[in-house]
């Protein structure tokens, strides 16, 4: 995978660099490990919402986010911190500021990215010049998602979701993320709980799409609305307080199926634009949910500037 993200310096040391979210263009679950995990295919893509993130000297270990609940240790940021100090046999000295832009927890991989951008800031802020390959191994044992979202783009996940094979990304086109307000507590343990033989597949619809987009046939791969699948889509609009009504909305009003990504409730609508994306925020203006015109992101595109959160409903 070429590229990385942006990471910026400031007067007085600071470092700046985005946190871009993902989405899942497609993800099967295959089986049941023996190891208790899942076997699952997936497709990752990066997005253009982002969570900012600043980087300072300090003489202490700080992590301080604007949503409540996530400064200190209770960040997954801290954790890649720590992680990274300890590789580097470096002490963890840094003030690390998070603006949550990403929702939370709305399966679009906002912490994992928050982890990854702090990786690749202290790599700078620390001189520790450590290469993407070290990095990345580091990533690995923070969360899932991190690996990938050091250096986005499009990548085919496979195994536990470790596994992953760099592919051409998605040329830059608009897409529509909406996030219901839906909660529910232990997400991810819950959504794989609540799946039934049916919503099982063997991978080969993700396998498909990963070689159209391989084989830089990017117009069969962008066709995929409506025909690859999300394991997860059946459960989570059953377990989702509300996700199956607001799904429903988006769909009447751009007559385009709605894609969930990773275990939901946040989903996608592609292709969009501004005037796709303004049918579907006027639709769902009364139920909370909150609509993002974003586009893809991929590595040689970093420079563009991230997307900006809607005004509250």
């Amino acid at each position: 995978m070429t590229g990385a993200m942006t990471t910026t310096t400031l007067p007085d040391g600071v470092i700046a660099t985005p946190a871009y979210a993902k989405i899942n263009l497609s993800l099967e679950v295959i089986r049941r490990r023996d190891d208790g995990y899942h076997e699952i295919a997936t497709i990752l893509q990066t997005v253009s919402l982002a969570d900012a993130i600043t980087l300072a000297p300090s003489d202490s270990l700080a992590v301080e986010c604007d949503a409540p609940g996530l400064s200190g240790e209770n960040n997954l940021a801290w954790r890649a911190a720590v992680a990274l100090a300890e590789y580097a046999g470096v002490p963890s000295r840094a003030r690390i500021s998070i603006v949550k832009r990403i929702p939370i927890a709305a399966g679009l991989g906002g912490g994992s990215a928050d982890a990854a951008a702090v990786l690749r800031g202290l790599n700078r802020l620390w001189q520790l010049h450590l290469p993407p390959p070290e990095l990345a191994a580091i990533a690995a044992a923070i969360g899932m998602d991190v690996p990938f979202l050091l250096a986005g783009g499009a990548a085919l996940a496979t195994g536990r979701g470790a596994t992953l094979r760099p592919l051409p990304p998605l040329p830059t086109r608009p897409l529509t993320l909406v996030a219901p307000p839906a909660t529910i507590p232990n997400k991810t343990p819950a959504l794989y709980a609540a799946l039934t033989p049916s919503d099982f597949s063997d991978g080969k619809e993700t396998r498909a799409l990963a070689a159209a987009l391989a084989n830089g046939d990017f117009a069969a791969a962008a066709d995929f609305t409506g025909q690859r699948r999300n394991a997860f889509t059946r459960a989570a609009r059953e377990i989702f307080p509300g996700l199956a009504a607001v799904m429903d909305i988006a769909a009447a009003a751009t007559r385009c199926p709605p894609r969930l990504s990773g275990a939901g409730p946040a989903f996608f609508i592609l292709p969009s634009g501004q005037a796709r994306h303004n049918a579907i925020a006027d639709a769902l203006r009364n139920t909370g949910a909150k609509a993002y015109l974003v586009h893809t992101v991929n590595p040689p595109d970093n420079d563009r500037p991230a997307a900006k959160p809607p005004p509250s409903p």
